[in-house]
């Protein structure tokens, strides 16, 4: 990070004596939502003893959840400035394909390490460029991001496509990136498990101790005020599209080795997946409001629902419309939460 990331003064509530950090961490919001992630596993596990919330399950749900809740985590940033982007799952795409055609020609599944390397750093690259691009043309040419993110959205994907004549190429991923990253455990704990753990750490504490925080939260209050006191909101959301564009490289890595392949018609609702992750966990899509540990628990809900419903035998395609419920519901939730703050 620049030197907007360095940390900021810790400041206190003089009402309670808590740092302000903590405080914006941890807050009712968080807790209503880890509330209802809790009924969903009693349910569940009443609805199918013995079969839900086995070890293999939670397990199952944490890999499975881990590549979101990376994704997660750069959303909660962009939606917090008020933003939204709807391209995540194509630049995932992009981002695999440019890394697996790499790796195709350098060795395919036998490349060494050296090539994994460059494979991830192609990834993190494409990714990071794609999403810096769209927050310049969000910054700079004034466009709503929804507008830019849903062109960014076809565009990213029509690349991949046209990269590859719209076919998974084989040879995609190397050995030692699945066996290691992929399939690989650290305690009993799986790698991918881990590195999401890392991450949400790391950007949880950016969010909740630093100034490219501070400056992320207010600029989704009042971008005005913002303004008038100085700070470059343009040049902090191009950093902010740059951040969601990097974690959706890194999930590209991640997919690769958990699945060896790029999965370019996969990933239609990974942004509906993600953005209702975010909602659910309390990040305001008005912006100003969020936390990193809020979209943890928001993530492991549509996780949790999914899982849930394949047990008790839900049909396929009951689960995307149950999921799509709860984002309608999430958003319904916060605008009442919103009117009920400005009526105060």
């Amino acid at each position: 990070m620049t030197a907007e990331s360095e940390k900021a003064p810790v400041a206190v509530d003089s009402r309670s004596g808590v740092p302000d950090w903590l405080r914006r961490g941890a807050t009712l919001n968080e807790l209503w939502t880890f509330v209802i992630l809790l009924a969903l596993v009693v349910f569940f596990t009443i609805a199918a003893p013995g079969k839900f919330f086995t070890t293999y399950d939670i397990t199952q749900i944490a890999v499975n959840a881990a590549i979101y809740l990376v994704l997660g985590v750069g959303m909660t940033f962009v939606i917090i400035t008020a933003g939204i982007d709807l391209s995540i799952g194509s630049v995932l795409v992009l981002a695999a394909v440019a890394a697996g055609e790499f790796n195709i020609h350098h060795g395919g599944p036998a490349s060494g390490w050296g090539t994994v390397a460059l494979c991830v750093v192609i990834a993190l690259a494409v990714g990071t460029a794609w999403g810096a691009l769209q927050g310049v043309v969000v910054a700079s040419g004034k466009v709503p991001p929804l507008i830019v993110t849903l062109g960014g959205l076809g565009a990213a994907l029509g690349i991949a496509e046209l990269a590859t004549g719209g076919q998974d190429p084989a040879g995609a991923s190397s050995t030692h990136l699945q066996n290691s990253l992929g399939f690989g455990k650290l305690l009993g704990i799986p790698w991918m498990v881990v590195l999401a753990a890392v991450v949400t750490a790391v950007f949880g504490a950016v969010l909740a101790a630093t100034r490219f925080g501070d400056h992320t939260l207010a600029i989704g209050s009042n971008p005005t005020a913002v303004r008038r006191a100085g700070i470059p909101v343009g040049r902090h959301l191009v950093k902010v599209y740059g951040l969601m564009g990097l974690l959706a490289g890194l999930g590209a890595v991640m997919w690769l080795a958990s699945y060896g392949t790029t999965s370019i018609a996969g990933h239609s609702t990974d942004n509906l997946k993600v953005i209702t992750a975010v909602v659910l966990g309390g990040t305001s899509l008005f912006g100003g409001r969020g936390s990193v540990l809020g979209t943890v628990i928001g993530v492991f809900i549509p996780a949790v629902l999914t899982t849930g419903l394949i047990v008790i035998g839900v049909q396929q395609y009951w689960q995307d419309v149950a999921v799509g419920v709860v984002l309608v519901v999430a958003v319904y939730v916060d605008q009442m939460r919103r009117k009920t703050r400005e009526r105060a």
